[in-house]
C-alpha cells in the first residue's frame, strides 16, 4: 500500500513538473484605429490631419511560456512607443513580470503622435485619451493571449528576403536584407501542427503611404499581417529592426519618383510576407525548447538641444525615468527562444551597429528588435555622428554622439554575460 502512494505521489509530482517545463505560447490582437479619424504624426512637428484610412492600426502580442518563465512581444502600429506609455500597459498586465514584457513600434509614420511631440510654444496636439484607450489595448491582448497558453513547438529561420522591400536611402546597399522569423506551432488538440503565430522581424521604415497625405494606415504592414494570415500562419506579429539612416521601403520607380500608395504598400508588404514564409517553410521544428529573459536598466546622456526639449514639454512626461534633463534611462533585453537570440533597441540604430551587435551574437539566428521598450530617435556610433552631410538630419534627431557607442557596449556585456541559446 504505502508502496502503491509512493508511486502516485511520484507520478503526480514528476507529472506535474513534466508539464509545467513543457514550452506554451499563444497570441492575440486588438484594433487601434482611432474613431473618428485622429491626425498623423511621421516625426517631431505637428501631426497632420487624417480624412481617410487605408487598413487598420493593431495592437498585437505573442507569449512565451515555460516553467516559471513567462515573456510577451508586443508590437504596435505607431511611430515609436515610448516607455510611460509601454509602463502604464505592463502594470494592468498579469502573471509577466515588467521587464519580461517587451513593446516595439513598427515605425509607420501613418498613425497618431504617441510622443506628445510639442510645438515652438510648447503645445502638443496628441490625443492623450486615445494613447490611454490603446494602453488598455495592449494590456487586454497579453492577458488574453496568456489565458490562451497552450503547449507549442518553433520553428526559428534567418534568411535573405528576396525582390524590391527596402534600400537605404542614404547609401542604397547599405542595409541588412536578413529576415528572422519565429513560428510558434501548436502540439496539441485539435490545432495541433498548426501555427499559432508568426513573427517576422525585419529593418525597414513602413513610409510608404508617409505623413502629408491625409491618410491614416499601418502602411505596409497591414499587408503584411492579412498575407502571414491568410496562408495559415497564425496572428501575423512584426518586429523592426536596424532601420535608421535610412532604411526605408523600395518604392523607387522607374523614372525617379516613388509609389506612395496603398497598393505599393500591399506589394512590399505581401512580397516581404511571402519571403518570411518561405524562409522559414523548411526550418526544422524544435520540440519543447527553453526560453531565457535578462534585462537591464542604461543611461544615455542626452546632448542634443532639440531631444531635451521634447522630452521636457511633452505632456506624457517622457523624462519620467530619467535622472536629470542630461540623461535618459531605458531597458534593453536579451532573450533566447529556441535556438534564436534576441537583443532589444530603445530607438533606431543604423545599419552598421546592426551588423556588429549580430555578429557578436552567440547563435547564428540573430535577432533585433528596433523600436522596442522605448524610441530615442537614432542611434549612431560616434565615427559616424556629424560627421558627414548625409548625417546631419540623423545626428540632429538623435540623444548625442556616445548613444550608439554606450548601446553597443551594454548590449554585448549581456550577450557576454548571459548564456547563449539552446534549441531541442
Amino acid at each position: 500500500m504505502k508502496a502503491f502512494v509512493y508511486s502516485c505521489l511520484f507520478l503526480f509530482v514528476f507529472g506535474f513538473n513534466a508539464g509545467s517545463q513543457t514550452l506554451k505560447a499563444a497570441a492575440a490582437v486588438r484594433v487601434i484605429t482611432p474613431d473618428p479619424l485622429l491626425p498623423v504624426s511621421g516625426g517631431i512637428g505637428t501631426p497632420k490631419p487624417a480624412t481617410i484610412k487605408q487598413g487598420d492600426l493593431f495592437a498585437r502580442a505573442i507569449v512565451f511560456e515555460k516553467g516559471k518563465t513567462r515573456i510577451a512581444i508586443v508590437d504596435i502600429d505607431n511611430l515609436g512607443w515610448p516607455s510611460v506609455l509601454g509602463n502604464k500597459a505592463r502594470a494592468l498586465i498579469k502573471g509577466i513580470p515588467p521587464q519580461n514584457i517587451l513593446i516595439g513600434a513598427t515605425h509607420t509614420h501613418s498613425a497618431p503622435d504617441a510622443y506628445g511631440f510639442p510645438d515652438e510654444n510648447g503645445k502638443s496636439y496628441a490625443d492623450l485619451k486615445y494613447l490611454n484607450w490603446c494602453v488598455q489595448q495592449i494590456a487586454d491582448a497579453v492577458n488574453e493571449a496568456v489565458s490562451k497558453l497552450e503547449p507549442a513547438a518553433l520553428k526559428i529561420a534567418v534568411g535573405e528576403a528576396k525582390g524590391k522591400i527596402s534600400y537605404n536611402y542614404y547609401a542604397p546597399q547599405l542595409f541588412d536584407p536578413r529576415c528572422g522569423i519565429i513560428q510558434a506551432i501548436a502540439t496539441s488538440g485539435k490545432n495541433s501542427g498548426k501555427p499559432i503565430a508568426t513573427l517576422v522581424n525585419y529593418a525597414i521604415h513602413p513610409e510608404v503611404i508617409g505623413s502629408h497625405q491625409g491618410i491614416l494606415s499601418p502602411d505596409l504592414c497591414g499587408p503584411l499581417y492579412s498575407r502571414i494570415e491568410s496562408k495559415g500562419g497564425g496572428i501575423a506579429i512584426f518586429m523592426n529592426g536596424a532601420q535608421g539612416g535610412m532604411v526605408t521601403a523600395d518604392n523607387r520607380l522607374e523614372n525617379g519618383g516613388e509609389a506612395n500608395d496603398w497598393k505599393e504598400c500591399i506589394r512590399i508588404g505581401e512580397l516581404l510576407a511571402d519571403e518570411a514564409l518561405r524562409i522559414v517553410q523548411d526550418a526544422p521544428v524544435q520540440q519543447n525548447p527553453d526560453i531565457y529573459c535578462a534585462s537591464k536598466k542604461i543611461n544615455f546622456p542626452i546632448d542634443a538641444d532639440i531631444m531635451k526639449y521634447i522630452l521636457t514639454h511633452s505632456p506624457l512626461n517622457l523624462a519620467a525615468n530619467n535622472s536629470s534633463v542630461d540623461s535618459a534611462t531605458t531597458q534593453i533585453n536579451l532573450l533566447n527562444i529556441g535556438d534564436a537570440q534576441v537583443l532589444t533597441i530603445p530607438g533606431e540604430a543604423l545599419p552598421n551597429i546592426g551588423y556588429y551587435v549580430k555578429r557578436n551574437m552567440k547563435t547564428q539566428k540573430p535577432f533585433l528588435f528596433g523600436l522596442t521598450n522605448d524610441a530615442f530617435g537614432y542611434m549612431l556610433t560616434k565615427v559616424d555622428f556629424n560627421s558627414f552631410k548625409r548625417y546631419e538630419y540623423v545626428s540632429r534627431t538623435s540623444l548625442g554622439e556616445m548613444t550608439g557607442e554606450i548601446y553597443i557596449d551594454e548590449a554585448l556585456k549581456m550577450v557576454k554575460e548571459n548564456p547563449a541559446p539552446k534549441g531541442k
